[in-house]
């Protein structure tokens, strides 16, 4: 494997088989989340611009919306933007969002920089998607014009490959079949 974070530079995603980048960010005011609680299971990160934006906002209520298929996975769902943390707790809260939101506040874009995913001229991430299997490792990554709405298809393909077993099974939830 690649050392963690090497191969990230200007404008260029961690590309897959690379070691995800660690860190740790607030996940509310006065508490922080960190990607080693995760390790042993599937983590999706969503990197996106900002809380309010109309595209951010129908990408993340999408990914709350399939939260069945996710825990299917059991794959932790995870946002992040350059929002701070009482921003992203007010966006949580009127959207009901079921899965942490990030500050990647300051430093401001730290971690999004470490992914390759942040915008310098603008100020912001960019709308890039990251499936991290069980051990630490990138297994999938896509950058996403900033103004679309990538959607989940492409997650749950590399999802799929992580964990060949659950296609029937999320095929079958697909269809209104029982998911274990």
């Amino acid at each position: 494997m690649t050392p963690s974070g090497s191969s990230a530079g200007p404008g260029r995603l961690v590309a897959p088989g690379h070691v995800a980048p660690l860190f740790e960010l607030h996940s509310t005011p006065d508490q922080t989340l960190a990607l080693a609680d995760f390790l042993g299971r599937p983590v999706v990160l969503v990197f996106y611009p900002a809380d309010w934006s109309p595209v951010c906002g129908d990408q993340i209520g999408i990914y709350n919306e399939m939260k069945a298929e996710f825990e299917a996975y059991r794959a932790q769902v995870i946002g992040i933007s350059v929002d701070g943390a009482w921003c992203h707790r007010a966006f949580s809260e009127a959207r009901h969002i079921h899965f942490p939101l990030l500050a990647d506040f300051e430093p401001k874009g730290d971690v999004s920089r470490r992914y390759g995913a942040y915008r310098e001229k603008d100020g912001f991430s960019e709308r890039a998607l990251f499936v991290i299997d069980a051990q630490g490792v990138v297994r999938w990554s896509y950058l996403s014009p900033v103004g679309v709405n990538p959607g989940a298809d492409g997650i749950f393909e590399a999802l799929d490959e992580l964990t060949p077993e659950q296609r029937g099974e999320r095929a079958g939830a697909a269809a209104g079949g029982h998911t274990p």
